[in-house]
């Protein structure tokens, strides 16, 4: 695998990095965008990313128009607020009807307009303008985005019904309709737009992802779904690859292990592109000189004396003071990769041992959970088939649209099912059921919903009321909702890794929560090299780097934060 190197990966006018959170897109976007303007070149680097740190890299304040970079001659950045973009357009669909229409209708209105959908359309209508603006085309070498669209977000764009007013919500139960409702006027810019990302000699598509299996995995379905729309230019760059490897060390041995593991065994979909990699480095990407090193080097700084931290809260720490509370209902919360299943196991087998009745439910299609193991410790368990009960959610929902619907209308529905927020709400409705069968068990669960979902079948359900048609919302669900706002009962247990982008994503999660009436008490920073002894310099530097983030979580929870060392699993 060759290091990623500027001319060996076929530069085009645009470039657009992909991968879930955390893998690095950002900081190789910036990498590219600085190595490119070092050689001469004129660059436009445009940012999406909610959780980027971009004004404190470049040490100044960013706009949505640009800015030029004082310390890279040849650089200008954009940095679009995708959340801001969204209220915005949120706003400008749903002012013509205030006033006019019955609050609840209003409310229903704006939460379907609040979901991770809606933000994605925001930031697609936010930079198509840079792919189609003919003086940006001429006035730059090079157009680099940190973030790309999602096929659900471009086959969206292509549905003639996406384009209408909103199609009438009670036909089909709680969702996320009507995102592109006020955008009929930029249809032609957005064609525009599609047009050239799918274009191979305009645009190279860069899936970046890190050496771990789910990474890969997430890598490999994004590639696929972009493929099949057409855009096939693309070359994969996997993150963090560590090469400072000790042979005595049997932690950095162990590192190294898993990750060649994953690559070896990367999903097929992905072995016939370039195939590129950026070393794991030990300082975070935190100034213009770090950002240039990214690509070429690292100077490992000793670490006199390391010791791992000691003295803080511990996974043991949180389980008791569930015990000692007496919660009834337990989530982990938290984004793809950080380990959710394994924690949910883990405080369920805690809470058994401390003398309750517990019942696990897990959504991980991975099959982490070791059945033998919890059974005999006393847990009962149970799985959600997500695909299953999504199918059934979506059935549902097919049955009571198509008798009033066009087939217009009914293939954009097609296309609202598959979006993120249709599946929280079918493994909702699954895990609602679950808990209205548990009388005097603790439910231990290894996902939440997140605050918009929980919004989303409020206005729903406040909706239905009002037009006398309840089919929408189960009671199970109807009893649920007000038991995740007690927090005598209910607690989220928000997990995450001690890094940016993993402890950014974490928060928006809890503000989401908060904005859903559900405040959190704990959070989980799962594997913590810095509660680890090693004697490898470079990964004592790393642990080293961690330790900003465990302050800042820490901060956060206001102290209740549980500190879960790295494992080999």
């Amino acid at each position: 695998m060759k290091a990623f190197n500027l001319s060996g990966i076929g530069l085009t006018k645009y470039l657009f990095f992909t991968g879930k959170g955390g893998v690095g897109k950002t900081s190789v976007a910036c990498a590219t965008a600085v190595s490119l303007a070092d050689k001469g070149a004129k660059i436009l680097l445009i940012s999406t990313d909610p959780a980027s740190n971009l004004q404190d890299v470049f040490g100044q304040t960013l706009d949505g128009h640009g800015i030029a970079i004082k310390e890279v001659p040849g650089l200008t950045v954009v940095n679009l607020d995708p959340e801001q973009a969204a209220a915005e357009y949120r706003e400008s669909v749903i002012s013509p009807y205030r006033g006019k229409l019955p609050e609840s209708v209003i409310q229903n209105m704006e939460e379907q307009l609040s979901g991770s959908c809606t933000v994605e359309i925001a930031a697609f209508n936010a930079f198509s303008d840079f792919i189609t603006d003919e003086k940006k085309q001429t006035g730059f070498d090079h157009i680099i985005f940190d973030t790309a669209p999602t096929g659900h977000t471009l086959r969206m764009l292509q549905l003639p019904s996406a384009w209408s007013t909103f199609i009438d919500e009670s036909t089909r139960g709680a969702s996320c309709l009507g995102q592109l409702s006020g955008l009929e006027e930029r249809k032609g810019i957005y064609k525009q737009a599609v047009a050239t990302l799918s274009d191979g000699d305009k645009t190279r598509l860069i899936l970046v992802s890190r050496p771990e299996t789910t990474a890969l995995n997430e890598a490999a379905r994004s590639s696929h779904e972009l493929m099949s729309l057409g855009i096939k230019n693309q070359t994969l760059v996997i993150n963090g690859v560590l090469q400072q490897v000790d042979e005595q060390d049997s932690v950095s041995s162990q590192i190294h292990g898993k990750q060649q593991s994953a690559i070896k065994n990367m999903p097929e979909g992905l072995t016939g592109f370039p195939l590129f990699n950026v070393p794991l480095r030990s300082y975070n990407l935190s100034n213009v000189a770090n950002i240039r090193r990214l690509l070429s080097e690292d100077e490992v700084q000793p670490v006199a004396g390391y010791k791992p931290i000691t003295g803080e809260k511990s996974l043991d720490n949180l389980i008791d003071d569930l015990y000692a509370s007496g919660k009834r209902v337990i989530f982990t919360m938290g984004k793809g990769g950080v380990g959710k299943t394994t924690l949910a196991t883990g405080i369920a087998l805690g809470l058994v041992s401390r003398g309750a009745k517990v019942h696990l439910t897990t959504t991980d299609p991975a099959n982490h959970l070791n059945y033998d193991l919890a059974v005999k410790s006393g847990l009962t368990v149970s799985r959600i088939d997500e695909a299953e009960v999504l199918e059934k959610y979506k059935n549902e929902v097919r049955s009571t649209a198509a008798p009033t619907m066009s087939a217009e209308d009914m293939e954009y529905i097609e296309e609202d099912l598959r979006s993120p927020c249709t599946q929280e709400i079918a493994v909702f409705k699954a895990f609602a059921e679950i808990v209205d069968k548990a009388d005097n068990e603790v439910i231990v669960i290894d996902t939440a919903p997140t605050g918009h979902t929980l919004l989303l079948l409020d206005a729903t359900q406040s909706y239905h009321k009002e037009v006398e048609r309840t089919q929408g919302i189960p009671d199970s669900v109807s009893k649920l909702l007000p038991r995740l706002r007690n927090a005598r009962e209910t607690e989220v247990v928000i997990v995450t890794l001690p890094e940016a982008t993993p402890v950014f994503e974490a928060e928006r999660l809890q503000v989401d929560l908060q904005r859903a009436g559900i405040n959190n008490k704990w959070w989980v920073v799962n594997s913590c090299l810095s509660l680890v002894e090693t004697q490898n310099p470079f990964l004592q530097a790393k642990a080293q780097s961690e330790l900003t983030w465990i302050e800042r979580v820490k901060q956060l929870s206001s102290g209740n934060t549980a500190l879960v060392e790295w494992k080999n699993i």
